[in-house]
């Protein structure tokens, strides 16, 4: 503390010869979070309920940091939902490092059994808390073999090959020598039910599951994909030791083999094992777990084909093994996974709500699961249906989650609907003109609606099933805030590339801004396909790399610059054409849209320098920004890129496929940054973390060969135990994003940053 007091002080006392900003301009804008963060009270994140729907829970601001309430919804009394000292004190004993009661290292939690503890997630860690006793542990690792990404199975790991009883409890299924085997539990008497596994075609005991009736159980059979090693060195390793360490991280890349699943059910009375025939399932990406119906007659799984161009419902018949599809999306480009949701009514496999986009909205049907076919469309328009979140079988009504329905409001407003199966009686149960986050009761009869916009502080409200309110449980209070300076971002609309679409992104100006200067523009950039990012909600707060959080695009600001985000084509919660940008398209990141928009920010705005515009970005944002400097050039001048992913062959399967299709093709060559490298007109700072196990740091090490071979100039932050988060504080200051302040301040304001080695440390390090 002593060294960063001191050096703080040298920053402030320093003033180089050329600068835009000062030493303490750059304290004000690392330390703006800080500054403003705790000033708010009573702004609140989502409720969650109790298990068994007599209370709920959220978090709010105030003085100071963070309180977590419970509340009971018969009288609305408050009360602490534990002591949060005590739980600070417990988690610093075991995890070692000191917290503060109202600034604890989660956001959110979990009650156990009767409410008498909790459970988080912290720092990547799962931790449970006893409110009796107040201590805390770390829980064991659930046994089982990991699958990378979701995908591949990590054939190092043992699978959890605990016998899997059935529901009358008689009967045990497990492996042996990768085979399937059944025990009877009265007797112990044992029965091989195959004899054809082997090491490279096995049945996964992890798959078992069993009819309802105990008649049959079901597995996979798996040949497992290429078990491809990616590595890292980690060239500092803390702690004082000397000598690099290697690791290693099975890391499966498009193209390559994944996990080849294949069911098979077995008869309990017989013995027989009937491997389903694969005709509709025989290109797997995925699959997903096994689930049988209700009478034990079937079970479906659903299948996710390679190149996500084709996606099915799969139903089998317990009895004969044969296989049919209840339901079939195809698409011309990808059909987005991730996104989908379905729901079997009373779960025997007769009628699927489904989510679909094939009439170009993502909207929900009622299909006819032994037909295929659509029994009826329930809902349809211009809009977007984002989650199923509760269907009621008997009453046959849906209760969604939805943006974009209220004409002449922005269209990445969350609200949430009630309608029937047949599509009459739609309700809306959110009225504010916000971003809605909504928490049911598990009965259904309350819900509490926590909403706000990105200029609007929250408000939670419980309300009762029909939508009629209860009472206001917080009202966001930001005049502290307010009163500090802050100011909301600027919602922009401009059209997009074709001229009638409605681009929306954000604008943010210094806050001593002078509208009679001309400032330099940058764009914080992130433009794949798996979601919106400008923000909507009201959290200001929240930190990523290069600073991409409202606060964080304040901070660049107030350095001299207007910092924008905007969603352009190819980003979610819009039309499927909107969505389809992205496919075999990675280089565009919806830059025509965002160039556009710029354009048309700077015809309203006079200080809104076209001639000067750089950006950043993370990841896929970190790809965005290079290849913006490669493609478009006389738009884009400087850019600084987080841990891209520049080439889409060298990044994790599930991401890639997903946006450019299966096989590789030529269109992964023709948007990576490492082939195009020779473009580069512009200035780029790449900035990449050593222990990045999200996007290998090969990517990024490839362009700067490219670059090198092509005889560009650009500069280069390799950061010693960064991840994918990259940032660096444990100096007197966040390191990494100051290094982004200078970069930008040199190449769009053409002035020298301070000169940070003529501050000197005058205490060495200790030694190591």
């Amino acid at each position: 503390m002593v060294r960063q007091a001191m050096m703080v002080a040298a920053l402030l006392m320093a003033a180089p010869a050329v600068s835009a900003a000062t030493p303490e301009d750059y304290k004000r804008s690392l330390g703006l979070r800080e500054a403003q963060m705790y000033l708010t009270e009573n702004v609140v994140d989502q409720a969650a309920w109790a298990p068994d729907g007599g209370a709920f829970h959220y978090r709010k601001t105030v003085p100071g940091g963070f309180q977590f309430v419970t509340v009971q919804p018969a009288t609305m009394a408050k009360q602490p939902a534990f002591d949060q000292a005590r739980i600070a004190t417990a988690i610093g004993k075991l995890t070692g490092q000191t917290y503060q009661p109202l600034r604890l290292p989660f956001a959110s939690f979990r009650y156990g059994a009767g409410n008498q503890s909790i459970s988080f997630t912290a720092a990547g860690t799962r931790y449970s808390c006893n409110l009796t006793s107040y201590t805390c542990a770390e829980p064991a690792a659930a046994p089982g073999r990991p699958r990378a990404f979701g995908i591949t199975r990590d054939m190092s790991v043992p699978a959890d090959n605990t016998a899997r009883t059935s529901p009358d409890g008689r009967w045990q299924a497990y492996t042996l020598d990768s085979n399937l085997m059944l025990r009877e539990v009265a007797t112990g008497a044992v029965r091989l039910i195959t004899r054809n596994g082997s090491d490279g075609n096995f049945y996964d005991p992890e798959t078992i599951a069993w009819a309802p009736d105990s008649s049959r159980f079901a597995a996979y059979r798996v040949v497992p994909g290429y078990q491809r090693q990616v590595y890292r060195v980690q060239s500092s390793p803390p702690g004082g030791e000397i000598k690099a360490k290697l690791i290693t991280q099975l890391y499966p890349l498009p193209g390559d083999t994944v996990d080849l699943e294949r069911p098979v059910v077995v008869d309990v009375a017989s013995g027989a094992a009937t491997e389903v025939v694969s005709s509709l399932f025989a290109n797997p990406y995925s699959m997903s777990p096994i689930k049988w119906r209700a009478d034990s007659g079937s079970f479906s799984f659903a299948y996710n084909q390679r190149g996500h161009a084709v996606y099915r419902l799969v139903s089998v018949d317990g009895r004969t093994g044969k296989a049919s599809a209840a339901v079939e999306e195809k698409s011309d480009t990808f059909f987005y996974a991730p996104r989908h949701s379905y729901h079997d009514v009373s779960n025997l496999g007769r009628e699927i709500v489904w989510m679909s986009e094939r009439d170009g909205w993502n909207h929900l049907y009622l299909i006819d699961g032994k037909t295929g076919r659509t029994k009826k469309q329930i809902t349809r328009g211009d809009w977007v249906v984002r989650e199923i979140v509760k269907v009621d079988d008997e009453k046959r009504q849906i209760w969604f989650a939805a943006n974009g329905r209220r004409k002449g409001s922005d269209p990445y407003l969350q609200h949430y609907y009630r309608v029937n199966f047949d599509g009459t009686n739609l309700v809306e149960l959110t009225s504010a003109d916000a971003f809605h986050d909504v928490a049911f009761s598990p009965d259904m009869q309350f819900y509490v609606d926590t909403y706000s916009r990105n200029n609007m502080a929250t408000v939670s409200e419980l309300r009762r099933g029909d939508g009629s309110l209860v009472s206001v449980i917080e009202r966001g209070d930001i005049t502290k805030l307010v009163a500090a300076g802050w100011q909301a971002p600027e919602n922009f609309v401009a059209k997009g590339r074709d001229g009638r679409t409605d681009i929306w992104g954000v604008i943010v100006r210094p806050r001593d801004f002078d509208p009679a200067k001309k400032y330099p523009v940058i764009e914080n950039i992130y433009g794949a396909g798996w979601d919106q990012f400008v923000p909507k909600k009201f959290w200001p707060f929240g930190f990523h790399a290069g600073g991409d959080e409202v606060v964080g695009m304040q901070s660049l600001a107030d350095l001299g610059f207007i910092v924008v985000q905007i969603d352009g084509m190819g980003t979610l919660h819009r039309s499927k054409a909107f969505h389809d940008h992205t496919w075999k398209n990675a280089g565009d990141g919806g830059a025509p849209d965002r160039i556009l928009w710029h354009k048309a920010a700077a015809q309203k705005y006079a200080y809104y320098d076209i001639d000067r515009v750089g950006l950043y970005g993370g990841s896929a944002g970190g790809q965005n920004t290079l290849n913006n400097l490669l493609f478009y050039p006389e738009f884009y001048k400087a850019g600084v890129s987080y841990n891209g992913c520049h080439d889409n062959r060298l990044d994790k399967v599930t991401w890639n496929e997903q946006w450019s299709g299966w096989p590789v093709d030529e269109s992964y060559s023709k948007a990576s940054s490492v082939d195009n490298a020779w473009r580069l007109k512009g200035n780029v700072l790449l900035v990449i973390g050593e222990l990045d196990m999200n996007v290998d740091p090969v990517a990024s090490m490839q362009v700067v060969d490219a670059l090198i071979k092509a005889n560009k100039t650009f500069e280069m932050l390799n950061v010693p135990n960064g991840d994918h988060g990259v940032g660096r504080t444990d100096g007197p200051m966040d390191y990494v994003l100051a290094r982004q302040y200078d970069f930008f301040i040199r190449h769009l304001q053409g002035v020298q940053p301070p000169n940070w080695n003529a501050i000197t440390d005058a205490t060495p390090p200790a030694a190591r």
